[in-house]
């Protein structure tokens, strides 16, 4: 096996290191945050925080497992709308408001297999979203009000 050095031009090299530092961040990947559920059951989510985390999402993954979820982040709580576009299998979206709490649930979300995505908002102001997998909700009897727990990193806070 033989490889070949590609020179990058300056623009492809600045295009290359961001794209690396989002993905990577300065300070290496962030951990994963235990969402722990009413029933005493949790999943293992990856946390979506800057924008660029957030808009890509489950994107061009080829499942989420009962034990993985997403948590999305914002900066202030309002209703935030999601869609499915380039997501390949359903999902379960919980919308939480500051204190944690389930605000509204979107349950069996299907993927998005043709332009235009349909979104899919909340009617109530959120400050968290998350992610699990298709049917979680139901499973786990999730309710509007119940509390979620979890502790975000200090940055995070």
């Amino acid at each position: 096996m033989s490889f070949q050095r590609v020179d990058l031009s300056s623009t492809g090299r600045a295009v290359f290191l961001l794209i690396l530092a989002v993905l990577l961040r300065a300070d290496g990947p962030r951990p994963p945050v235990k969402v722990f559920f009413p029933d005493g059951s949790a999943v293992t989510a990856e946390l979506a925080v800057t924008d660029a985390e957030r808009q890509l999402g489950l994107m061009h993954r080829a499942r989420l497992n009962s034990d993985q979820g997403m948590l999305f982040i914002f900066e202030e709580e309002s209703p935030h709308s999601f869609w499915m576009k380039n997501v390949r299998f359903s999902i379960d979206i919980l919308w939480l408001d500051r204190d944690k709490r389930i605000v509204h649930i979107a349950s069996r979300v299907p993927p998005c297999l043709k332009d235009p995505c349909p979104s899919y908002p909340s009617p109530l102001p959120a400050l968290y979203v998350l992610e699990i997998e298709c049917g979680g909700a139901e499973a786990r009897r999730l309710k509007l009000h119940d509390r979620l727990e979890f502790i975000l990193p200090k940055d995070l806070r």
